[in-house]
């Protein structure tokens, strides 16, 4: 419903109130602030003629995490050194069900970002249709260039505080940044250790114990389904589409393998040094190339030039190569105004995000402002997620689904993701999948936090 000028004037208003209100009761927190504006933005003219949300503060209360556990972890490296790091874990709104979402190992760990990773996993979650509430944690201790002793040790002391917040029907962790296969091993053995039982308190495990087919894919192969769904409203396809992937993790390895299955041609990839660009392509030998670098030797993204061709730009990111899609899977705010700028002169049709939050609000605002197919983080990268609760599900009932089955449960779900943001989205002929996303997430999420009453 479009709002009169003064409906605007007033939800302006209303808007730039509660923004310094929660500045100031979080205050040196950026990546909160803009993961609440995003949503805010779009919430608050939602809100006018909705006087139960207004009068219960939901949006007050939705921004407000349920409890923040902060915790020393010590630990002793190889060389017999004690180390100090601290652990978090943001549970933030569990009203459809229980707190789940990853835990990061970075350095850049902190209760800002964490914040904003666990206020984005409650709308991703609620998009999903699956019963999941919104969480996020995890440590500024980073495993690179630690040896399997030091992470497992870090690992177990670090579990040994978490195991007495976390549960199958409370809180489910999984992986995310510097948290793979190695770290969720280490972690779920000391959880069954300290428990002693088995469940499935932990997603992102391996296959001989409980872990699901597709899920490493997952957020990958999502973010290139919703992709292909926002090209279907135009009569348009994935196929023959020049492509550009930032990162070269798990989540740009599984949108570039699924992007070439579908025919589109990958041009880039990006590590934290620069980013390759190769005007042949980046086709399944020379991407299996690259999974091996990065997986098994830790290698960087600069020695693809002298193995297979190509450029290698130092220091910069790919947003400045002509393309037909963008799939920003690196980190958060790495897509900025300047480069939103410079893809639309270029012809982009449509960005998907695969990283949490990788555009800044002005960049949105390019995009949106562009009528560009824009497929914000929350509903397009919510596949890893979704298979992350599909594993909760096999868990439960003792049951391993085949990979078919599974890819085909994930399709369905960011087919069930996008109509919703099209149901909440559709402006004429334009679909803004940012308000589409936004107020699909919250209005499930709201009306359970209304039944509940005030808690």
């Amino acid at each position: 419903m479009a709002l009169s000028k003064a409906q605007q004037a007033k939800a302006d208003a209303y808007l730039e109130k509660f923004m310094t209100g929660l500045k100031r009761r979080n205050a040196g927190q950026p990546e909160f602030h803009q993961a609440v504006h995003e949503v805010a933005r779009d919430v608050v003219p939602f809100l006018q003629d909705k006087q139960a949300y207004k009068d219960a503060h939901i949006l007050d209360r939705m921004t407000e995490p349920d409890r923040v556990i902060v915790f020393r972890v010590c630990w002793t490296d190889d060389d017999n050194n004690v180390r100090v790091n601290r652990g978090t874990r943001v549970q933030f709104n569990n009203s459809i069900g229980p707190y789940k979402g990853g835990l990061r190992f970075h350095k850049s760990v902190n209760i800002s970002i964490l914040k904003f990773l666990g206020f984005e996993q409650v709308f991703k979650n609620s998009l999903t249709t699956l019963p999941m509430g919104g969480a996020k944690g995890g440590a500024n201790f980073n495993p690179h260039g630690k040896s399997d002793g030091e992470v497992m040790r870090f690992c177990q002391a670090f579990m040994s505080e978490l195991f007495r917040h976390i549960g199958p029907n409370t809180d489910i962790p999984a992986g995310d940044i510097g948290v793979g296969a190695r770290e969720v091993s280490y972690l779920f053995g000391q959880y069954k250790r300290l428990e002693n039982e088995f469940t499935g308190t932990i997603t992102g495990k391996g296959l001989a114990f409980g872990g699901s087919l597709i899920r490493t894919e997952a957020t990958g192969y999502g973010c290139v389904y919703f992709a292909r769904e926002m090209l279907g409203t135009r009569g348009d396809e994935i196929k023959g589409k020049n492509c550009l992937v930032s990162g070269s993790g798990n989540v740009a390895q599984y949108t570039a393998e699924k992007l070439i299955q579908l025919g589109g041609k990958v041009l880039t990839l990006s590590d934290s040094g620069g980013f390759i660009y190769d005007p042949k392509g980046i086709d399944e030998e020379k991407l299996a190339w690259i999974v091996d670098l990065k997986t098994n030797k830790r290698g960087r993204v600069s020695e693809y030039v002298d193995k297979w061709g190509g450029e290698y730009h130092e220091g910069k990111r790919p947003w400045g190569v002509p393309c037909d899609l963008a799939f920003p899977c690196a980190t958060q705010n790495e897509l900025e105004e300047g480069d939103a700028k410079t893809l639309i002169s270029n012809g982009c049709q449509l960005v998907s995000e695969g990283a949490n939050m990788p555009s800044t609000i002005e960049a949105i605002n390019i995009f949106i402002d562009n009528k560009l197919l824009f497929g914000p983080a929350k509903a397009a990268n919510a596949g890893g997620v979704a298979v992350s609760g599909l594993e909760q599900t096999q868990n439960a009932m003792r049951l391993s689904w085949t990979r078919e089955e599974v890819d085909k449960q994930l399709l369905d779900i960011m087919k069930n993701i996008h109509r919703t943001c099209v149901t909440y989205g559709k402006d004429g002929d334009f679909i803004n999948y940012v308000r589409g996303a936004n107020l699909g997430g919250f209005v499930k999420v709201a009306d359970a936090m209304l039944a509940y009453g005030v808690l």
